[in-house]
Protein backbone atom coordinates (compact mmCIF):
# COMPACT_ATOMS: atom_id res chain seq x y z
CA UNK A 1 0.00 0.00 0.00
CA UNK A 2 1.25 3.66 -0.70
CA UNK A 3 1.00 6.66 0.98
CA UNK A 4 -1.37 9.64 -0.86
CA UNK A 5 -0.67 13.17 -0.13
CA UNK A 6 -3.36 16.17 -0.56
CA UNK A 7 -2.42 19.39 -1.80
CA UNK A 8 -5.43 21.59 -1.31
CA UNK A 9 -6.34 25.68 -1.27
CA UNK A 10 -8.27 27.95 -2.83
CA UNK A 11 -8.06 29.39 -6.42
CA UNK A 12 -5.11 31.36 -7.08
CA UNK A 13 -3.34 30.33 -3.67
CA UNK A 14 -0.23 29.05 -6.05
CA UNK A 15 -1.59 25.23 -5.60
CA UNK A 16 -0.84 24.24 -9.05
CA UNK A 17 3.11 26.00 -9.08
CA UNK A 18 3.57 23.94 -5.21
CA UNK A 19 2.45 21.01 -6.84
CA UNK A 20 4.90 21.03 -9.82
CA UNK A 21 8.12 21.85 -7.78
CA UNK A 22 6.62 19.19 -5.30
CA UNK A 23 6.31 16.77 -7.91
CA UNK A 24 9.94 16.63 -9.29
CA UNK A 25 11.69 17.44 -6.16
CA UNK A 26 9.89 14.18 -4.65
CA UNK A 27 10.40 12.30 -7.83
CA UNK A 28 14.62 12.52 -7.35
CA UNK A 29 14.04 9.30 -4.66
CA UNK A 30 10.55 8.43 -4.25
CA UNK A 31 8.65 6.91 -7.08
CA UNK A 32 5.49 9.25 -7.23
CA UNK A 33 2.26 9.29 -9.01
CA UNK A 34 0.82 12.91 -9.34
CA UNK A 35 -2.69 13.43 -9.83
CA UNK A 36 -4.39 16.46 -10.25
CA UNK A 37 -8.70 16.70 -9.95
CA UNK A 38 -10.69 17.29 -11.85
CA UNK A 39 -9.15 15.28 -14.72
CA UNK A 40 -10.70 17.93 -17.15
CA UNK A 41 -8.86 15.58 -19.90
CA UNK A 42 -11.71 12.62 -19.27
CA UNK A 43 -15.65 12.16 -19.84
CA UNK A 44 -15.72 11.94 -16.07
CA UNK A 45 -15.53 15.38 -15.51
CA UNK A 46 -18.42 16.41 -17.88
CA UNK A 47 -20.83 17.70 -14.89
CA UNK A 48 -18.20 19.23 -13.26
CA UNK A 49 -17.52 21.36 -16.09
CA UNK A 50 -21.23 22.16 -16.77
CA UNK A 51 -20.85 23.16 -12.97
CA UNK A 52 -18.65 25.51 -13.38
CA UNK A 53 -19.38 26.83 -16.81
CA UNK A 54 -22.78 27.81 -14.82
CA UNK A 55 -24.79 25.65 -17.20
CA UNK A 56 -26.48 24.23 -14.23
CA UNK A 57 -26.90 27.85 -12.42
CA UNK A 58 -24.62 31.23 -12.68
CA UNK A 59 -24.26 30.98 -8.78
CA UNK A 60 -22.83 28.26 -7.70
CA UNK A 61 -24.04 28.53 -4.35
CA UNK A 62 -27.77 27.78 -5.51
CA UNK A 63 -26.02 24.41 -6.72
CA UNK A 64 -27.46 21.70 -4.15
CA UNK A 65 -24.07 20.88 -1.67
CA UNK A 66 -24.61 16.97 -2.26
CA UNK A 67 -25.27 17.41 -5.60
CA UNK A 68 -22.19 19.27 -6.84
CA UNK A 69 -19.93 16.96 -4.36
CA UNK A 70 -21.42 13.88 -6.19
CA UNK A 71 -20.44 15.61 -9.77
CA UNK A 72 -16.67 15.61 -8.24
CA UNK A 73 -16.65 12.44 -6.52
CA UNK A 74 -17.45 10.45 -9.62
CA UNK A 75 -14.50 11.93 -11.44
CA UNK A 76 -12.31 10.97 -8.66
CA UNK A 77 -13.28 7.60 -8.74
CA UNK A 78 -12.96 7.10 -12.33
CA UNK A 79 -9.54 8.29 -12.10
CA UNK A 80 -8.87 6.02 -9.41
CA UNK A 81 -9.97 2.91 -10.88
CA UNK A 82 -8.34 4.15 -14.33
CA UNK A 83 -5.42 5.45 -13.56
CA UNK A 84 -3.67 5.36 -10.12
CA UNK A 85 -4.96 2.09 -8.14
CA UNK A 86 -2.34 0.07 -9.46
CA UNK A 87 -0.02 2.58 -8.67
CA UNK A 88 -1.06 3.22 -4.81
CA UNK A 89 -1.17 -0.37 -4.34
CA UNK A 90 2.13 -1.03 -5.29
CA UNK A 91 3.61 0.88 -3.02
CA UNK A 92 4.10 4.23 -4.73
CA UNK A 93 3.32 8.01 -3.34
CA UNK A 94 0.40 9.26 -5.07
CA UNK A 95 0.43 13.04 -4.60
CA UNK A 96 -2.62 14.84 -4.93
CA UNK A 97 -3.85 17.94 -6.11
CA UNK A 98 -7.14 18.72 -4.59
CA UNK A 99 -8.78 15.64 -3.80
CA UNK A 100 -11.64 14.41 -1.78
CA UNK A 101 -11.23 17.53 0.64
CA UNK A 102 -11.73 19.75 -1.96
CA UNK A 103 -16.00 18.72 -1.57
CA UNK A 104 -15.24 20.02 2.47
CA UNK A 105 -13.62 23.43 0.73
CA UNK A 106 -16.04 24.22 -1.63
CA UNK A 107 -19.43 22.69 -1.16
CA UNK A 108 -19.82 22.58 2.30
CA UNK A 109 -20.06 26.28 3.29
CA UNK A 110 -23.73 26.01 1.13
CA UNK A 111 -24.78 24.60 4.33
CA UNK A 112 -25.74 26.27 7.52
CA UNK A 113 -23.08 25.85 10.04
CA UNK A 114 -24.93 23.69 12.46
CA UNK A 115 -25.06 21.20 9.29
CA UNK A 116 -20.74 21.13 8.95
CA UNK A 117 -20.17 18.26 10.97
CA UNK A 118 -22.72 16.07 9.51
CA UNK A 119 -21.97 16.96 6.03
CA UNK A 120 -18.10 16.06 6.55
CA UNK A 121 -19.55 12.52 8.28
CA UNK A 122 -21.75 12.43 5.17
CA UNK A 123 -18.30 12.78 2.65
CA UNK A 124 -16.24 10.57 4.43
CA UNK A 125 -19.36 7.77 4.60
CA UNK A 126 -19.78 8.43 0.77
CA UNK A 127 -16.54 8.76 -0.49
CA UNK A 128 -13.94 6.65 1.88
CA UNK A 129 -16.22 3.97 2.93
CA UNK A 130 -19.09 3.77 -0.18
CA UNK A 131 -16.66 4.44 -3.37
CA UNK A 132 -14.01 2.80 -1.42
CA UNK A 133 -11.40 5.91 -2.09
CA UNK A 134 -8.30 6.06 -0.60
CA UNK A 135 -7.43 8.32 2.64
CA UNK A 136 -4.69 10.73 2.37
CA UNK A 137 -1.85 9.90 4.83
CA UNK A 138 -1.55 13.86 4.84
CA UNK A 139 -3.51 16.75 3.64
CA UNK A 140 -1.74 20.22 3.15
CA UNK A 141 -3.98 22.96 3.10
CA UNK A 142 -2.30 26.35 1.33
CA UNK A 143 -3.90 29.21 3.14
CA UNK A 144 -4.17 32.30 1.20
CA UNK A 145 -6.27 35.43 2.16
CA UNK A 146 -9.06 35.53 -1.05
CA UNK A 147 -8.21 39.47 -0.88
CA UNK A 148 -4.56 38.40 -2.02
CA UNK A 149 -5.60 35.72 -4.07
CA UNK A 150 -8.14 37.44 -5.79
CA UNK A 151 -5.30 39.49 -7.40
CA UNK A 152 -3.51 36.61 -9.00
CA UNK A 153 -6.30 35.27 -10.28
CA UNK A 154 -7.42 38.28 -12.05
CA UNK A 155 -3.46 38.32 -12.95
CA UNK A 156 -3.17 34.71 -14.38
CA UNK A 157 -6.38 35.87 -16.56
CA UNK A 158 -4.66 39.35 -17.64
CA UNK A 159 -7.64 41.46 -16.23
CA UNK A 160 -9.97 39.93 -17.86
CA UNK A 161 -12.52 38.95 -15.24
CA UNK A 162 -14.88 36.75 -17.79
CA UNK A 163 -12.30 34.13 -17.91
CA UNK A 164 -13.11 33.24 -14.28
CA UNK A 165 -15.01 30.12 -13.33
CA UNK A 166 -18.35 30.76 -11.22
CA UNK A 167 -16.23 30.08 -8.11
CA UNK A 168 -13.13 32.14 -8.97
CA UNK A 169 -15.38 35.07 -9.56
CA UNK A 170 -17.51 35.06 -6.46
CA UNK A 171 -15.85 36.74 -4.06
CA UNK A 172 -17.95 36.45 -0.85
CA UNK A 173 -18.55 32.10 -1.84
CA UNK A 174 -14.61 32.09 -1.45
CA UNK A 175 -14.18 34.05 1.41
CA UNK A 176 -16.97 31.03 2.68
CA UNK A 177 -14.94 28.73 1.34
CA UNK A 178 -11.91 29.63 2.69
CA UNK A 179 -14.01 29.66 6.27
CA UNK A 180 -15.19 26.06 5.11
CA UNK A 181 -11.58 25.05 5.14
CA UNK A 182 -10.37 26.10 8.03
CA UNK A 183 -12.95 24.38 10.01
CA UNK A 184 -12.30 21.23 7.90
CA UNK A 185 -8.78 21.20 9.17
CA UNK A 186 -9.13 21.81 12.60
CA UNK A 187 -11.73 18.76 12.59
CA UNK A 188 -10.07 16.61 10.17
CA UNK A 189 -6.07 17.19 10.98
CA UNK A 190 -5.05 18.90 8.56
CA UNK A 191 -1.73 20.86 7.82
CA UNK A 192 -2.20 24.42 7.55
CA UNK A 193 0.73 26.16 5.84
CA UNK A 194 0.20 30.16 5.31
CA UNK A 195 0.91 31.21 1.97
CA UNK A 196 1.21 35.19 3.09
CA UNK A 197 2.40 37.45 5.50
CA UNK A 198 0.58 41.00 6.07
CA UNK A 199 -0.44 41.62 2.69
CA UNK A 200 2.46 40.07 0.57
CA UNK A 201 2.86 36.44 -0.62
CA UNK A 202 5.36 34.53 0.95
CA UNK A 203 8.06 33.58 -1.14
CA UNK A 204 7.90 30.33 -3.76
CA UNK A 205 10.81 28.68 -2.02
CA UNK A 206 9.84 29.27 1.62
CA UNK A 207 6.65 28.01 1.13
CA UNK A 208 8.01 24.75 -1.00
CA UNK A 209 10.57 23.82 1.81
CA UNK A 210 7.56 23.90 4.48
CA UNK A 211 5.66 21.49 2.10
CA UNK A 212 9.13 19.23 2.05
CA UNK A 213 9.07 18.84 5.34
CA UNK A 214 5.55 18.22 6.14
CA UNK A 215 5.51 15.10 3.51
CA UNK A 216 8.69 13.55 4.61
CA UNK A 217 7.68 12.92 7.93
CA UNK A 218 4.63 11.08 6.77
CA UNK A 219 7.02 8.70 3.98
Amino acid sequence: MGKLVVIDGLDGSGKTTQFEILREKLAVDTAVKAISFPDYDQPSSTLVKMYLNGEISANAAEVNAYAASSFYAADRYASYKMFWEKNYLGGELILASRYVTSNAIHQMGKLPESEWDSYLEWLADYEYAKLALPEPNLVIFLDMPVEISQRLITGRYNGDEKRKDIHEANVEYLKLCRRSALYAAERLGWKIVPCSAEDRVLPIGDISGRLIQLIKEVL
